[in-house]
């Protein structure tokens, strides 16, 4: 394999033989702005080594390459195909890796080894996925993609790539058995020859498990690997799985003392537009200044909330019994409206993700109010007047921590109904190694950077925008852990939490007259595109229900969307 290059043990490592050197620039490597710090003692936290029952796994960093495209895949970029070095002492590789060359590289992949006798064997021959000889395209030789033949009871967890038409000793890689495994699949496009993916042809997929969350059942863990294959996304996966943590074991997940360490170093600075009134506040000071509970039937009869939310109902469902809304004086409804920045703070939930290899830390933002909608008519901006009002808003960003040595590996950040998950390289940072997002004007989307973000096609949409101004909350200065179901006892859920209602009414204006009132701002040919586009939104845009709380979200027991 030749000399290889290291880095700092915080960063993430490329190994690469000294003649393919140039092909992936060293600068292109990325590395928190920061190094990590010592985390505090505690469990299995941070230690390198995760136990899934039956499997030790480690998390590797450093690699050489073994081939590498220079066109097709995203951005018409070509990739980069990897295998594991510096792999420890009776550990074992799974599968080799691949990485989009439109990238900064981040590459991680796991290796296992045995802990409880048979649950690794190498496989038995290997099959020819694809080659590249016969395809014209720019890159460093040619390249073979190989599916190990598993014994019977075992699965691959990977491919083997080479740069020879020579098949893979079998030593090369570790097939898993079965009971260690679970069913994955394809997430992201790595490669394909062609500008576009071909989903009748060769193309090259990044893995992830098929049921992904903190329910019992939702313990598959990603090995880093790829899928190549040929017939599309849609096709049948049962010739490449993914890992299981088996017993369910967490003992990998930080304990309090870890999670306030993490915010430490990766709570997130959230800008606000310097045209912003509709800021957060903390929930306490939303019920203690005037906030009211409603009840169906008895609407006459509203019931201030107590700081906690202790009177609020508990559990059930959102069946429209009750909900809440701002004061009925009219001075203290505008005051509650624009929130309290100076005093907020954000609360966080934490729970284990990818049978607990990774620590999702959900940071939820509350706001009074949430303002009205603006649009972009091709070249006119227009006010929608109360379209998109409401009361209550709920927002998050979420960070995705490793708990192999406590890294940040990517942030989520909620954009109304749904979101966008960004890796490390790709994130601005402030102070170290916090992440930086950026609240869209009114409607409080969060985004990685600043701008303006449209919401529909290039002519007709609504407008989401953001940028860096003095408006500036720090999450590190003030965050309740709210929940953390695995650590017991340790961590108390508020009251408010499990009031499952929403959060503000259902508004009663007429959809029609507010887009009749907009569209005497556009010419006669814009109108008719207008309202069908508006039409279109879902009623959370629209504002014309109240949002429930972030117990209620599908993100609470699974994977952001």
């Amino acid at each position: 394999m030749g000399n290889c290059l290291s880095l700092s043990p915080s960063a993430k490592v490329l190994s690469i033989s000294k003649k393919n050197k140039a092909s992936l620039p060293i600068d292109n490597i990325f590395k928190l702005p920061s190094p990590l710090p010592t985390w505090p003692p505690g469990n299995g936290f941070a230690s390198g080594v995760i136990n899934l029952g039956g499997l030790q796994v480690r998390q590797i960093s450093s690699f050489n390459k073994v081939w590498a495209t220079k066109e097709g895949g995203p951005d018409n970029l070509g990739a980069t195909f990897f295998e594991p070095s510096n792999v420890p002492q009776g550990f074992f590789m799974l599968g080799s890796y691949s990485q989009a060359n439109n990238e900064t590289f981040f590459g991680r992949v796991l290796v296992a080894q045995d802990d409880s006798g048979g649950a690794l064997k190498k496989p038995l021959d290997y099959t020819l996925v694809w080659s590249s000889e016969s395809s014209k395209i720019k890159q460093d030789g040619n390249g073979y993609i190989w599916l190990p033949t598993p014994p019977d009871g075992y699965k691959a967890v990977g491919h083997v790539v080479t740069s020879s038409p020579n098949k893979p000793s079998p030593d090369q890689i570790r097939c898993v058995r079965s009971d260690l495994t679970d069913q994955c699949e394809a997430h992201a496009w790595t490669w394909g020859p062609g500008k576009d993916k071909d989903d009748n042809g060769f193309n090259v997929y990044s893995l992830r498990p098929s049921i992904r969350g903190v329910q019992s059942q939702a313990m598959g863990v990603s090995v880093g690997s790829f899928l190549a294959h040929i017939g599309g996304v849609t096709s049948p996966l049962s010739n490449i799985a993914c890992l299981k943590n088996a017993k369910s074991n967490l003992s990998s997940m930080p304990n309090l003392k870890q999670i306030e360490a993490l915010l430490h170093t990766y709570s997130p600075w959230v800008y606000f537009h310097s045209d912003e009134i509709y800021l957060p506040s903390t929930v306490d000071w939303f019920f203690g200044n005037g906030a009211l509970l409603y009840k169906k039937g008895e609407e006459s009869k509203p019931v201030p909330i107590e700081p906690t939310g202790s009177n609020l109902p508990q559990g059930g469902s959102n069946d429209g019994a009750y909900w809440l809304d701002l004061p009925v004086d009219e001075g203290a409804k505008e005051r509650v409206k624009k929130g309290d920045l100076g005093n907020s703070q954000v609360y966080v939930h934490v729970k284990p993700m990818l049978g607990a290899t990774f620590t999702d830390l959900a940071i939820w933002v509350f706001y009074p109010f949430n303002g009205p909608a603006r649009a972009k008519v091709e070249l006119v901006n227009v006010p929608l007047g109360k379209i998109g009002e409401h009361v209550g808003d709920w927002e998050h960003v979420t960070l995705r921590v490793s708990n192999f040595n406590g890294e940040l590996q990517k942030v989520y950040f909620s954009e109304h109904s749904g979101g966008t998950w960004v890796d490390a390289p790709e994130l601005e940072f402030q102070n170290g190694n916090k992440p930086v997002a950026y609240a869209s004007l009114n409607g409080h989307a969060f985004y990685s950077k600043p701008g303006l973000v449209l919401q529909g096609s290039k002519a007709i949409g609504i407008r989401n925008d953001s940028e860096k101004s003095n408006l500036v909350m720090d999450t590190g200065l003030s965050y309740s852990i709210m929940s953390a179901d695995y650590l017991g006892s340790a961590v108390v859920e508020p009251p408010w939490l499990n009031y499952c209602r929403e959060w503000g009414p259902k508004l009663s204006y007429d959809l029609a007259e507010e887009i009749k009132k907009v569209g005497k701002l556009l010419p006669g040919p814009l109108k008719s595109a207008f309202g069908k586009f508006i039409k279109g939104l879902p009623s959370e845009v629209l504002g014309e229900e109240g949002p429930t709380g972030p117990k209620m979200k599908n993100s609470w027991n699974g994977d952001e969307v």
